[in-house]
């Protein structure tokens, strides 16, 4: 009889021990997700005076992820992947924004079919990011505008601290560099995938 009482005492221990770490790292997760939900990205300029961005990272199931995300997951589900081998799923949403001043100058078009001759005023600006070229005619202006624009992702984890030790993970976060001086990072949503 002690046998099976015993038997009984560690089935329901290790029952108890067992759910309560599954919950209290459900609820971990849970609480996490409230927060970075919360969040809004936080922008900053690194040390080489580069726009960057940070926000912490939304830590979901993949059955959590089709139901909230179900736009999300059937554009994943048409690239062919399958969403039970994602790791995480990332979405980022830049604004781009220059202020130019540039010279205009004259330049005559020769037009084939009446033989005419006609001034128009052009302009042209560039750096190393942005292209913007412009001819301003009578009542339109016309431009061309082009950028390019590298975005670098770093995704790493928060230890927990206590004292001087670090231990575990408390979040894992995101950043987010541009190296497009003019772009400013507005929005961005990282899921990581149990």
């Amino acid at each position: 009889m002690k046998k099976y009482l015993l038997i009984y005492a560690l089935i329901t221990t290790t029952i108890i021990v067992v759910g309560t770490r599954y919950f209290l790292g459900e609820n971990s997760r849970l609480e996490n997700n409230n927060y970075a939900l919360m969040q809004s990205v936080q922008s900053y300029r690194t040390k080489a005076d580069e726009n960057a961005a940070s926000v912490q990272v939304l830590r979901l199931k993949i059955g959590e992820y089709e139901e909230l995300r179900a736009a999300d997951a059937e554009r994943i589900r048409k690239l062919g992947v399958k969403l039970k081998r994602l790791e995480s799923a990332a979405k980022n949403v830049t604004n781009t924004t220059v202020n130019i001043a540039a010279p205009l100058r004259d330049t005559v078009i020769v037009r084939d079919t009446l033989h005419l001759h006609d001034t128009v005023r052009v302009f042209r600006w560039r750096d190393s990011w942005v292209t913007v070229d412009g001819v301003i005619d009578n009542d339109s202006v016309s431009c061309s505008v082009s950028s390019v624009d590298t975005l670098h992702q770093i995704i790493h984890r928060i230890p927990r601290r206590f004292l001087f030790f670090r231990y575990g993970t408390k979040a894992i976060r995101q950043e987010i560099v541009s190296s497009n001086p003019h772009t400013e990072v507005v929005y961005s949503e990282v899921v990581s995938f149990r």
